[in-house]
């Protein structure tokens, strides 16, 4: 009987042999947990890895590629600012020429521009509303092509449309309430704009840009006198009117 069989027990129980049995130590819980972690680590930063990837390879995120081009031109700035910047290039509601209607008043001594210059804006698609003779504010001392005149919302919006059609014309606001607006043709007017300009300076208009300088018509002098006296213009005894 060896010295580890306890007393009273033999036979099959009885223990034999040079090695002692050995218990199995119990579960260490911290040692487990520790390894759950590691391995949840582990799978999430492979998943992380994964999706870096698939970004690579097809261009990167939505945002990303919508910011690229910005910064392949090393332009830093936001989008309405690089928009501004790049010549105010941002979109407007304008009105269409059938939406405006404009006055057509003379204030130069030479009769029948009013009228003339009504029938071609008539024919360029806008409405015409009163033509006849300028003010007495603006009668003979428009030196210029002309002076349109709106309210302060036209000036963003109806006159800058009017403006494609007479080069070197001046905008202003005035008091009124009303959507017309008026065109004042001054001393140096010899016409419209040309059709293929005005349509460049409208296309421009539409697309949010700020429209070419259009140039004046050829027959216009390169200088003009400041106004002709009404002698001049007209024999004694004429009658007034000349729109």
């Amino acid at each position: 009987m060896s010295m580890l069989t306890p007393p009273g027990m033999g036979g099959k129980y009885r223990i034999t042999g040079h090695r002692f049995p050995h218990m199995r130590r119990a579960r260490n819980r911290r040692r487990i947990v520790l390894v759950g972690t590691a391995t949840a680590v582990v799978m999430g930063l492979a998943g992380w890895g994964t999706v870096q990837l698939v970004d690579v390879f097809s261009g990167g995120p939505a945002t990303a590629r919508a910011a690229s081009p910005a910064k392949r031109n090393g332009d830093c700035k936001s989008g309405s600012e690089a928009a501004e910047a790049a010549g105010r290039k941002l979109p407007r509601d304008l009105p269409r020429p059938g939406d405006i209607t404009v006055n057509v008043y003379n204030a130069t001594p030479r009769g029948g521009l009013a009228k003339i210059t009504a029938d071609e804006l008539e024919r360029r698609g806008f409405r015409i509303g009163k033509v006849g003779n300028a003010q007495e504010d603006y009668d003979k001392k428009v030196n210029g092509t002309g002076v349109l005149l709106g309210s302060k919302e036209s000036l963003e919006g109806a006159l800058r449309v009017l403006g494609t059609q007479l080069a070197g014309a001046e905008a202003k606001a005035d008091q009124r309430e009303g959507q017309d607006v008026d065109l004042v043709l001054g001393a140096a007017y010899q016409g419209l704009t040309s059709q293929e300009d005005s349509e460049k300076g409208l296309a421009a208009l539409e697309r949010g840009e700020v429209p070419p300088s259009p140039s004046a018509p050829s027959q216009a002098p390169s200088s003009a006198p400041a106004s002709a006296p009404a002698s001049a213009a007209a024999p004694k005894g004429s009658p007034p009117a000349k729109c």
